[in-house]
């Protein structure tokens, strides 16, 4: 995959960036890591710009994050509660469950979109809920942009800066992709846990 993506990259320069941010957003496993610190550090060996490059970077993260916000907004809240009414007693599920995470979402959502933007997987899928729960699409793109900015400013230029180096500090930034991998991963099991002391309590109140 690395050598396919340096060829995108050689071949069509900013749009092959914005092609493969916007591709990555919407199958988180194409990691950006490496199409920016790469396409960072292209730009020392052609006539490319880094602040174009993160321009293309950006729109194409923001492209793949209003197609997922999309996708979230086909399955609000409404819908969901609807499914939950007719199927969710096979899950020990009510509506009220739907109306609480919601209401999270609306408390802690704007700071998720946003800081989302800086952890593997989460970034794109995040985009997903925020649509669920119908946070408006302004505020939606607004965080998405600054977090996305940001994100993509400092990998670029760390390809700039490190030159043919550039491997080595993408190595550096895997580790901190799997470091958050882990940490996401203990988030995940300490709601599964979470969830499952719920449906104990339910099935011993019936």
């Amino acid at each position: 995959m690395e050598q396919w993506i340096q060829q995108i990259i050689e071949q069509f320069g900013y749009l092959g960036v914005m092609f493969l941010i916007f591709i990555e957003n919407v199958f988180p496993p194409i990691p950006s890591e490496l199409i920016l610190i790469f396409g960072g550090f292209f730009t020392t060996t052609t006539t490319l710009n880094p602040v174009w490059m993160i321009l293309a970077a950006t729109v194409g993260a923001l492209l793949g994050a209003v197609v997922l916000y999309g996708v979230g907004l086909l399955f609000d809240r409404e819908r969901l509660e609807s499914l939950v009414a007719r199927y969710g007693k096979r899950l020990y599920l009510k509506v009220d469950d739907v109306r609480m995470a919601d209401r999270w979402f609306d408390r802690f959502g704007p700071k998720l979109v946003f800081f989302g933007r800086f952890i593997p997987v989460v970034r794109s899928l995040i985009s997903i809920p925020a649509g669920m729960s119908n946070m408006p699409f302004l505020k939606f793109f607004t965080l998405t942009t600054l977090g996305t900015l940001i994100w993509n400013t400092v990998l670029i230029y760390i390809g700039v800066y490190v030159g043919e180096n550039w491997k080595v500090w993408l190595g550096y930034i895997e580790t901190y992709s799997h470091a958050m991998y882990v940490v996401l991963g203990l988030v995940i099991v300490a709601f599964v846990v979470w969830i499952a002391r719920q449906i104990s309590k339910r099935r011993a109140t019936r």
